[in-house]
C-alpha cells in the first residue's frame, strides 16, 4: 500500500454487522435469524436487524429493522405481520438484555446466557 493512498473504509452496513451478534432460530424461538449489537458509533437508538428469510440465513440485503424502545416497531424494510409480531414479542421478553448489550454492560456471552426463547 502506498503511503499516499487513502485507507478504504468498509460500507457502514458491513461495520454494523461486524459489531452485531447473529442469533439463530434455535436460540431465539423465532423463525429467522436476528442480529443484536452494541451502540458503538451508532447515531440511532437500540434496534434489532431481522433476516426476512426463515431459517439460519444471514443476508444483510434481505433484512428489516425493528426498534427496541420505547416499544418494538418496524422502522425499516418490509416484514410479514406474523413475523413482526413474533419479533416484537421476543424483543419485549428480552429488552433488558438487548439494551444491556447495546450499552456495553453485557458482553456477547452475557447476552447469549440472558436471552429467553419465545
Amino acid at each position: 500500500m502506498n503511503a499516499h493512498q487513502p485507507i478504504q473504509q468498509a460500507p457502514s452496513e458491513e461495520i454494523d454487522l461486524f459489531e452485531m451478534s447473529n442469533l439463530y432460530p434455535k436460540h431465539t424461538g423465532l423463525p429467522m435469524t436476528v442480529w443484536v449489537g452494541v451502540k458503538g458509533g451508532a447515531r440511532h437508538d437500540v434496534r434489532v436487524k431481522v433476516c426476512r428469510t426463515h431459517g439460519n440465513h444471514m443476508d444483510i440485503h434481505d433484512t428489516a429493522v425493528v426498534s427496541v424502545r420505547p416499544t418494538p416497531e418496524l422502522i425499516e424494510g418490509p416484514l410479514p405481520t406474523a413475523d413482526l409480531r413474533a419479533v416484537q414479542a421476543w424483543i419485549e421478553l428480552n429488552a433488558d438484555v438487548i439494551i444491556g448489550h447495546w450499552d456495553g454492560v453485557l458482553d456477547t456471552v452475557d447476552l447469549a446466557q440472558g436471552l429467553k426463547r419465545i
